[in-house]
């Protein structure tokens, strides 16, 4: 499985984007898709996952009510919209999969996940 990602970029505090991640390669309608997001010297950490039918989203507390994960066209790539942008969201963004274990089936784990995107920036200025 291929993940590319991208739309970060440099936004003001309050603001909004919307990250892409374009899965391909055999069985990606079998895997669990997750955005992660790391800062210098911290682990990555969990932000978003969207289980493989698509029907259930989870979210990390820090982010939800402002993060909302969606899985739509081109079959398979998920976004990541994002509003209400706060300087503790600058990080880079990581796109990544799981093989998923059911429908409704997600981790907040990265050691669950075995593909992983090239990571896209995104800075939130105060």
């Amino acid at each position: 499985v291929q993940l590319q990602a991208s739309g970060g970029g440099l936004v003001q505090a309050g603001g909004s984007l919307r990250l892409s991640c374009a899965p391909s390669g055999r069985r990606v309608s079998s895997y669990t898709l997750a955005w992660f997001r790391q800062t210098p010297g911290k682990e990555r950490e969990f932000v978003a996952a969207i289980s493989r039918s698509g029907g259930s989203t989870y979210y990390a507390d820090s982010v939800k009510g402002r993060f909302a994960m969606s899985r739509g066209n081109p079959a398979n790539t998920v976004y990541l919209q994002m509003n209400s942008l706060k300087p503790e969201d600058t990080a880079v963004y990581y796109c990544a999969a799981g093989f998923s274990y059911g429908r409704t089936y997600y981790s907040s784990s990265k050691d669950e996940y075995d593909y992983w995107g090239q990571g896209t920036q995104v800075t939130v200025s105060s």
